[in-house]
């Protein structure tokens, strides 16, 4: 037909234009005159350090292009994005996490009218595909915060035994850096150099505590803000903390095999009916047609996916149990 055809020079047009844009960002992220720039700086300021790389406290930049990290800017709300991002220890920025989406959103849409779906269904699809992107970004960013949750007990005990030994803060968190693993280490590595170029502590555990939205790590750097205001052993209080927070692991480990039933009911019950509907277009494609040409058929699948929808929510209501 011919809405597919000029559907295809569209897209193609898009693509061209992205793939020549992507290559320049690619090209100015390595080889541009800021990059080499700030290569020379940093080489100057790791002169004579025992360290192979120097991190500096500068502005995340939403794109490698000047113009569309402007135009980013203006977006409401853009730095949420920016700093789920951050959290999930990725190196993309905005910019490329948005073509990521738009071109998973672009395949899909195409898949879609190749097997001659409906339109509706196709666009459907598409949105589905650029959300998929997204949730990629946040099972990372769940999966790097479980981890350094489970390595904080141990970063805890190394800091008290430190300073235990006679060393200052600032000493301890250098050794969790130097000791521990990835990327917990990576971390506490940040919040030591942030120290040392002269950010007061306060400012340096609460950036730790942005780029780690963690309950365990904002007890942490609260128990660590309040004893710098209060005094006490800090020793002793991170020590305390630290069997605190592997009791309360513990009841969270207890939990989650309790619930476990119900989490693979759940999204066992989600996905059956859309895997179900998918077999049967493929194996008779009138079949189901009936739902998106009828007006009833309409209503009964929009009814049908606000129940799912709710039963969704409240399956997640039952089985998360916070503590």
């Amino acid at each position: 037909m011919d809405y597919i055809y000029y559907l295809f020079v569209v897209l193609g047009f898009i693509a061209i234009f992205l793939l020549l844009e992507g290559l320049y960002s690619a090209w100015n992220a390595y080889k541009g005159p800021d990059v080499l720039r700030i290569e020379k700086r940093l080489r100057a300021l790791s002169a004579g350090s025992t360290t192979s790389s120097v991190k500096l406290i500068k502005e995340r930049l939403l794109s490698n292009s000047k113009s569309i990290h402007s135009l980013l800017l203006s977006i409401p709300r853009i730095h949420v994005l920016d700093r789920i991002l951050l959290q999930s220890g990725t190196q993309i920025n905005v910019a490329s996490f948005l073509w990521y989406s738009f071109l998973s959103a672009a395949m899909m849409a195409l898949a879609a009218l190749l097997l001659k779906l409906p339109l509706a269904l196709a666009v459907l699809l598409a949105v589905v595909a650029a959300l998929l992107p997204w949730r990629y970004i946040l099972h990372l960013s769940n999966k790097r915060k479980t981890t350094i949750e489970q390595q904080l007990p141990d970063t805890l005990d190394l800091m008290s035994r430190a300073m235990l030994a006679g060393h200052a803060f600032p000493s301890a968190l250098k050794m969790v850096g130097e000791e521990m693993p990835e990327p917990i280490a990576g971390e506490f590595r940040i919040v030591f150099d942030e120290i040392n170029y002269g950010i007061s502590v306060p400012d340096a555990l609460n950036h730790l505590v942005v780029r780690v939205p963690s309950t365990d790590m904002s007890y942490l750097v609260i128990s660590v803000l309040l004893q710098r205001e209060t005094g006490g052993n800090l020793a002793a209080l991170l020590d305390s903390l630290s069997k605190l927070i592997r009791e309360r692991m513990k009841l969270l480990g207890t939990i989650k095999v309790l619930s476990a039933e119900g989490r693979l009911s759940a999204q066992i019950l989600t996905a059956l009916p859309f895997l179900l509907a998918f077999a049967i277009h493929l194996i008779n494609p009138e079949f189901l047609q009936v739902l998106w040409t009828d007006s009833t058929g309409i209503k009964l699948v929009s009814i049908a996916l606000l129940m799912i929808l709710g039963g969704i929510y409240w399956m997640r209501r039952i089985i998360k149990i916070r503590i």
